[in-house]
């Protein structure tokens, strides 16, 4: 139940930091990942989300995340 609310919130169930999102996320869709949310900048952190294909929703981000 509270993997499928997060999911339906569309909240990320973890966080990762990347170096280059934009880099990243070109990767990741070239290799068949679909993202539920493409890079949105929110000021001092850009972050992009994509399901695992195992129920969970995975964010990337790049920036200050403190």
């Amino acid at each position: 139940m509270f993997k499928a609310a997060l999911v339906e919130d569309g909240i990320p169930f973890t966080s990762f930091e990347v170096k280059d999102i934009a880099a990243e996320h070109k990767r990741l869709e070239s290799l068949g990942v679909r993202f539920t949310q493409p890079p949105v900048n929110y000021g001092t952190v850009t972050a992009a989300v994509f399901d695992d294909t195992c129920g969970n929703l995975i964010q990337i981000a790049e920036g200050s995340m403190q």
